[in-house]
């Protein structure tokens, strides 16, 4: 992504400091030493940045959503095409927002990048019990080690881990109605499912028979062109659809869009 700060980078009277580990003897991919001291760098030079640079300086979280999101959209097409020399730059980028957003945080004395790190650490530790249990060290100590859950099975425990830590109010508080609106009723359904609430109504005439990926995203496709030729939105159909459902489910008014 380019942002306007990039072509004055190469400005600035004093550039970052920089430790190249990359090129020391014994260096190599997954080495620990390596990574601590490119991830301190990092740290280092985006608060060097936030001191030095103009355009970094005036940043708050809330201008940078919009990198953010363009970033996030970037790595999703580098993935999609195939190219990891692109996945490699994309994931930097994606990177340099959260080590971003953590400096400003922490030059306002709200939470530091240590603190965002921990948090995911203890998030997974919690979630994955299967891997950090007591149970799964069973074979380190010579007793009959557990069978290994499979996917399943583990999605499930991680949703009710995480449902029994959110306690939510209702099955979709805290998902985001700006997701794109298949994502968004993906989601929905999900949990409305996992509620043990109703799901959308199936067409009649489909039946539960199982599609391959590609059957499905051909459906999708025409419904998208049936949407064209009508003249509808199909992005805004479907979240009507969606509102229209959670309104039938839980009895909530539906909120009369804005002109």
């Amino acid at each position: 992504m380019t942002t306007p700060e990039h072509d004055a980078e190469a400005g600035l009277t004093q550039q970052p400091r920089r430790v190249d580990i990359g090129h020391q003897a014994g260096a190599k991919w997954g080495d620990e030493d390596v990574t601590r001291e490119r991830v301190l760098e990092f740290l280092q030079v985006m608060r060097q940045l936030r001191s030095e640079c103009s355009w970094k300086a005036s940043q708050s979280h809330r201008s940078l959503v919009r990198y953010l999101l363009e970033e996030a959209h970037e790595t999703a097409e580098a993935i999609e095409t195939g190219s990891l020399a692109d996945l490699r730059e994309e994931l930097g980028d994606l990177l340099l927002q959260v080590w971003f957003h953590a400096v400003i945080a922490e030059q306002a004395g709200e939470f530091a990048l240590d603190d965002v790190l921990a948090d995911i650490i203890a998030k997974m530790r919690r979630r994955n019990p299967h891997v950090f249990s007591d149970s799964s060290s069973a074979a380190e100590d010579g007793r009959a080690a557990p069978e290994r859950p499979d996917a399943a099975a583990v999605n499930e425990v991680w949703e009710a881990i995480k449902a029994t830590e959110k306690r939510r109010a209702t099955p979709t508080e805290g998902l985001p109605t700006s997701l794109p609106a298949l994502l968004y009723a993906d989601k929905v359904l999900d949990r409305l499912a996992r509620s043990g609430q109703r799901e959308a109504p199936r067409p009649a005439e489909q039946g539960p028979v199982a599609r391959s990926s590609t059957e499905i995203g051909e459906s999708l496709l025409a419904v998208v062109a049936d949407a064209r030729a009508s003249g509808v939105d199909p992005e805004q159909a479907l979240r009507d659809a969606v509102r229209r459902l959670l309104a039938d489910t839980d009895g909530r008014s539906i909120p009369s869009p804005l002109g």
